[in-house]
């Protein structure tokens, strides 16, 4: 049984998001967003909406994540979706977690959705993301 084929234009945009990642620099990213594009956050039950916020989010999370490492990648059979699993650290806790990307038949991210484990390392994501950006997303809530 062989893995399902990513869409080309989906395959392309996680190719271009894989770089990003390993130059450790996300300036691109709003190219690759469509503009309706929601960020699903482990720490909250509300998604945060549109390109700008979402970038503004992950631009923050690279930062704050040290030893950041994708380790396997799974897509669905539509070829839209795939989810990356992957470890890092913040501070002392070390975690591991998955994105789930969800693209656009253009290839552009229309959600992204992060989910960490254990408990205490996403405590310590949650304080470090909330001490960056708390104000910010707080008023984007308005």
């Amino acid at each position: 049984m062989s893995e399902p084929k990513l869409h080309p234009n989906a395959a392309q945009s996680l190719k271009q998001w894989h770089d990003m990642i390993r130059k450790g620099d996300l300036s691109d990213l709003p190219g690759l967003l469509d503009p309706q594009a929601i960020f699903r956050s482990p720490m909250a039950h509300k998604p945060y909406p549109g390109a700008a916020l979402v970038s503004m989010i992950l631009n923050t999370v690279v930062n704050v994540f040290e030893d950041f490492a994708y380790h396997r990648e799974l897509s669905t059979a539509d070829g839209l979706n795939v989810v990356l699993e992957f470890s890092a650290r913040v501070g002392e806790k070390e975690l591991k977690g998955i994105d789930m990307i969800r693209f656009n038949e253009q290839g552009k991210i229309v959600e992204f959705e992060v989910m960490v484990r254990p408990f205490s390392a996403l405590q310590a994501l949650g304080e470090q993301m909330g001490q960056r950006l708390g104000a910010y997303l707080a008023a984007s809530k308005t």
